[in-house]
Formats: structure tokens, sequence, C-alpha cells
């Protein structure tokens, strides 16, 4: 049950959508870097971490289990697929917004889905 739940939680989707409230779009992927190479990326709640690296892999765990991955930035957009110990997390593009100095919220869909904020440490 700890598993399924994590694995909705590394879709990178929470029960919330996403809104203004602060938050302003990351569009770029020389700006993204700048934010997150060399940073974690955390949600303690799943003790996920997350590592995304200038070559395009994702490395990390979650509650304990690894995650591997790869990355793209498309026409504006963070484009993933991972696995998390066997378990695929399928390719979608997201809306990266960052709220200063240290949050980045990830909404699925292009924006359009629900979304998820990582400290960023």
């Amino acid at each position: 049950m700890i598993r399924s739940f994590a694995t909705f939680a590394l879709t990178l989707a929470t029960a919330f959508p996403a809104m203004a409230d602060g938050f302003s779009p990351v569009r770029d992927r020389d700006q993204f870097m700048t934010i997150v190479e060399g940073r974690d990326l955390r949600i303690g709640l799943y003790n996920l971490t997350l590592n995304l690296f200038p070559d395009g892999q994702i490395k990390g765990s979650a509650l304990g289990w690894g995650i591997t991955g790869e990355w793209v930035w498309e026409d504006g957009f963070f484009c993933r697929q991972m696995d998390w110990s066997g378990t695929a997390i399928p390719y979608n593009c997201q809306l990266v917004e960052l709220r200063e100095p240290h949050t980045l919220r990830f909404t699925v869909d292009k924006g359009a889905g629900e979304s998820a904020s990582f400290r960023v440490r």
C-alpha cells in the first residue's frame, strides 16, 4: 500500500490544481538548470529526493527504493520518464514554476493536470 501511494506521488501529481499563488513559470532550460543543477529536489513526506543532471539523467530515491530516468526540455516544458524500483512512471511533459527562493512546482500534462511541489536544497 505504501508503495502504491508513493508511486502516485512520483507521478509528480497531488490533489491540488496549479494556481498563480506566487509561482512564476520557468520556460527556459538554462534557467531551469541554474535552479536544479547540483541540488536535491525533495518531498519530505515521501522521503523523495531527485537529482536532475544536464545530460538528461534522473537519479534519486523514494521510501528507500531507487529512481532512475531521463528528461528533456521541450517547447518550454520539462518532459520525463522514470522507473521507481521496477515500476514504470510514463513519459509526461510538465509545466515548471518557481516560487522564490526554494520551491519548484511541476504540473503534469503541460500544466493542465495536477501538481507537486518540491523543495530545492
